[in-house]
């Protein structure tokens, strides 16, 4: 890709390989791929797309990563979107720019609210999942597992891909790809909407 991805936590695919859960066809593609944006390219080509959505949520930074679920979220958002989803989504976008313990909070009981089945509130959960507590307020900390936030940002992505008409899913996948690739690189990684979902 033109840009250098100088912005993930993770470079080096032999760690993401032991994180992320692959096929053994998209393992064998990222042979001989030191590092993310090889791979992604190698995975994209071969057309592993979902695969290399996974491998790059598990690359980026927490922040990074939840405001990229934010923008694919947002994305393919429909025009009746609860208010609970949409304050899930903003409440991470808030966090993103303000991280705190009582954002990540909030974002995640917006994102419960209908029962945690959208991007929307995935993304209020990565939020949540990258603080650092996941005990409910009040009782002793638990910090969340490592891969936690980084698991809840590929749910948002992959459910923002699907949502509404399945036509859609490749190209999404592509553009979601390209948008987190821009923000690897230092971008905002913006996905202009598609207008009703």
């Amino acid at each position: 890709m033109a840009s250098a991805l100088t912005r993930l936590a993770v470079n080096d695919t032999g760690i993401l390989v032991t994180r992320v859960a692959l096929s053994a066809e998209a393992q064998a593609m990222m042979r001989g791929c030191a590092e993310v944006a090889s791979a992604l390219d190698r995975l994209e080509a071969a057309g592993f797309t979902s695969e290399a959505i996974r491998i790059l949520a598990h690359a980026l930074p927490k922040p990074e990563g939840v405001w990229w679920a934010c923008r694919c979220a947002a994305s393919t958002a429909p025009r009746d979107l609860s208010d609970s989803d949409r304050l899930a989504r903003e409440t991470a976008e808030l966090w993103v720019r303000q991280p705190s313990d009582a954002l990540g909070y909030a974002a995640m009981a917006y994102g419960k609210v209908g029962g945690s089945t959208t991007p929307e509130a995935w993304t209020g959960i990565a939020a949540f999942w990258s603080g650092t507590s996941i005990a409910p307020l009040g009782q002793p900390p638990v910090p969340p597992l490592p891969d936690q936030a980084h698991s809840a940002v590929a749910a948002a992505v992959t459910l923002a891909s699907v949502r509404g008409e399945g036509s859609r899913y490749a190209a999404r996948l592509k553009r979601f790809l390209q948008s987190g690739r821009e923000i690897a690189a230092g971008g905002s990684g913006s996905i202009p909407p598609e207008g009703g979902g």
